[in-house]
């Protein structure tokens, strides 16, 4: 979405926001659905299974889930798309050696694929960054489409994958080059920093976007889930 293609922002209405009680009772759902059933189910199958056995049945929930809301046709939380990438990730370099290099490989790969993902999104103009953030904020459908909050998610999944992207060769750089110790500590920092800078830039961009274009930013408290 290009912002040539935007009505004047000037006449557009406030931009309304779930306060936190909304976003509280709208999340929950996808949060247990995408990170704490998986992680419960690692937890109790990993004494019993083994580590690939363990990661397997998170795997098999996270991909049951997918499949069932595509076969039903409700939205994938994007929270799920993404623990799906780490296990499927996790698992499969689980079965190979047990290599310090494969072992520390893991959040690398996880971590370039999610930045793939977030290219692919913003190629098929359905922003995963968009998708995510319904996971935990119930938009009402006039906040869902305003033009300035869509051309902010399109931003933000592009950043978010140059981010990625950038973490991944960074990393797998220090892994080949530097000792361990070295590694450790300096991937102990880069990770927190690169997060905080990609939502600061993506905050402060949105924030000076909506003062140029004379926007104002409410907080409500009603609960109006838009689709999926």
């Amino acid at each position: 979405m290009s912002a040539s293609s935007l009505k004047p922002l000037s006449s557009l209405k406030p931009l309304v926001l779930p306060g936190p009680k909304a976003i509280a009772k709208h999340s929950w759902p996808k949060i247990l659905e995408g990170k704490i059933i998986p992680l419960v189910l690692f937890l109790g199958f990993l004494d019993l299974l083994g580590t690939t056995g363990a990661l397997m049945s998170a795997l098999v929930w996270t991909y049951a889930v997918i499949f069932y809301r595509t076969r039903t046709g409700s939205t994938v939380p994007g929270i799920v798309i993404l623990s799906a990438i780490g296990l499927t990730v996790n698992t499969g370099l689980a079965l190979a050696t047990g290599s310090v290099i494969v072992y520390f490989l893991q959040p690398t790969v996880s971590t370039t694929l999610i930045g793939f993902a977030f290219m692919i999104s913003v190629h098929r103009k359905r922003p995963l960054a968009e998708r995510i953030a319904k996971d935990f904020c119930p938009f009402d459908v006039e906040t869902a489409n305003h033009p300035m909050l869509k051309l902010f998610f399109v931003r933000l999944s592009g950043l978010w994958a140059f981010s990625s992207l950038f973490n991944g060769a960074f990393t797998l750089w220090l892994l080949l080059t530097q000792d361990l110790q070295t590694f450790v500590l300096i991937k102990a920092f880069t990770g927190p920093v690169l997060t905080t800078l990609t939502l600061g830039t993506a905050a402060l961009w949105f924030r000076y976007k909506m003062r140029k274009s004379g926007l104002s930013l409410e907080f409500g408290s009603k609960l109006a889930i838009t689709a999926g």
